[in-house]
């Protein structure tokens, strides 16, 4: 019996987008919420959001029995902490702040088994092998995991093309942070940050790697889609509700300041 097949990095590799949205809500009931809207995939996000390995974990969990593809973001693309996702049974990852092809070179490294990288060989005790019901899970996993990394800097733009000569299975651009480190913080879409976007955009689509965008403007989503991206996220969970909220919290006051009380 080999590794659970990973339809998600299927999918990017046959180039059909994916629409994705991400979770940063920390919780497994909210993130099964999100795992009944519909998306192709949800981000549970462990860079910004309150999150451990512990309750990505529960996510993850939630998200596998619906109908979207898990991809969990580390904090940092540390080698002990790929390990421990890996192991966990997480097989779709996004690592932020990637800024060299050397940098890329050992995340690739981290997320394959010796003499072709140096993930360590525990998972006998793990969940990623069914706690060692998969007979051929050593063999078979590294063809199964889907490492995709974030170029969100200007160090990371100058060193794309070395970074797409990797193998890592998709780039992923960040606009927020690109956004600031060109002097432009809290401003997306400003021209020179969407130019520096799409660009990078068409050269990781040219070099045959999966491209991937955060971005709620549906016009930029329609065009990142255009340009052949392919997992693109179109919303946050955390912002939706907030936003909802605030927008009932509104309506309600403003019932409130209609009405006569009757007294």
């Amino acid at each position: 019996m080999p590794a659970p097949h990973n339809a998600f990095k299927t999918a990017l590799a046959d180039g059909q987008p994916q629409i994705g949205c991400w979770v940063g809500m920390a919780n497994a009931y909210a993130a099964e919420i999100a795992a009944t809207a519909g998306f192709d995939w949800l981000l549970v996000d462990g860079e910004h959001a309150p999150n451990d390995l512990n309750s990505i974990l529960e996510q993850v969990r939630v998200i596998e029995g619906s109908g979207s593809h898990p991809v969990a973001r580390l904090p940092i693309g540390e080698t002990w902490m790929i390990k421990q996702y890996l192991d966990a049974g997480v097989q779709n990852l996004l690592v932020p702040m990637v800024e060299s092809g050397d940098q890329a070179t050992e995340l690739v490294r981290a997320v394959r088994y010796p003499p072709h990288g140096v993930r360590g060989v525990g998972s006998a005790l793990a969940r990623a092998s069914r706690f060692a019901a998969i007979p051929d899970y050593l063999t078979t996993a590294d063809e199964q995991i889907c490492l995709l990394v974030q170029v969100e800097n200007l160090a990371g733009l100058a060193a794309l093309d070395d970074i797409l000569e990797t193998k890592v299975d998709g780039v992923f651009i960040g606009p927020s942070d690109l956004a600031a480190d060109m002097g432009h913080i809290g401003n997306a879409d400003h021209p020179d940050v969407v130019a520096a976007v799409l660009d990078a955009i068409r050269r990781i689509v040219a070099a045959g790697k999966a491209a991937g965008i955060l971005t709620l403007d549906p016009a930029m989503q329609r065009t990142c889609l255009e340009l052949g991206a392919t997992f693109v996220a179109t919303n946050i969970d955390v912002t939706l509700f907030a936003k909802s909220l605030r927008n009932a919290a509104h309506d309600g006051k403003s019932i409130k300041s209609m009405v006569s009380p009757a007294y």
